[in-house]
């Protein structure tokens, strides 16, 4: 092989191997897998009517341009209920200045008011009255929406799903993703 085209070859390789790698990494994935603790969802909220524990009429859209995180539970708010309003507030306190941008969301799913002491410990979780209304049925769920937190991104669009117990740590460092990557809310 005369040196002119064994240099050229070896100029093509130096070019097209890092290109060729880039490909297959993209293709076949990073080790690992996904990136995301949350179990991705792509849908739109669904419409539904929701009240103020006073019982005032709340439209979802007056919090457009916030992300949220919503749970739903029933008043009475037993452990399971507990520990995903711990974790939602966590995670949200854990975004630092950008904590902002995230509002908590409870949907209460009876007639019941959750004890003054609950409400006292997680101030600024927006509570909100599902009795009645068909959005708890309709949220996509592997069992019931009470086994999950989700994230609704500030267009109305749920995004993500988590287990009922999450791992904050996890958790938080999605919505430090989303955060960063987006340029609304």
């Amino acid at each position: 092989m005369k040196p002119v085209t064994r240099t050229l070859l070896l100029m093509a390789a130096a070019v097209l191997l890092p290109w060729l790698a880039a490909v297959a990494w993209y293709f076949l994935g990073a080790p690992g897998g996904k990136m995301n603790y949350g179990e991705l969802l792509a849908q739109p909220l669904p419409s539904a009517t929701v009240a103020t524990l006073d019982g005032k009429p709340f439209d979802f859209a007056s919090l457009k341009g916030k992300w949220l995180l919503l749970q739903v539970d029933a008043a009475a708010c037993d452990t399971a209920c507990r520990t995903k309003l711990y974790h939602m507030r966590q995670s949200r306190a854990a975004q630092g200045k950008h904590q902002e941008r995230i509002e908590r969301v409870w949907l209460v799913t009876d007639g019941d008011t959750p004890a003054p002491e609950l409400m006292q410990e997680y101030q600024g979780t927006l509570v909100l009255r599902a009795a009645g209304s068909p959005l708890p049925a309709v949220l996509p769920a592997r069992g019931t929406a009470r086994d999950h937190i989700y994230v609704i991104d500030p267009l109305g669009n749920l995004v993500l799903r988590y287990p009922g117990a999450p791992d904050t740590k996890r958790m938080a460092q999605d919505l430090d993703r989303l955060l960063r990557a987006s340029r609304i809310g």
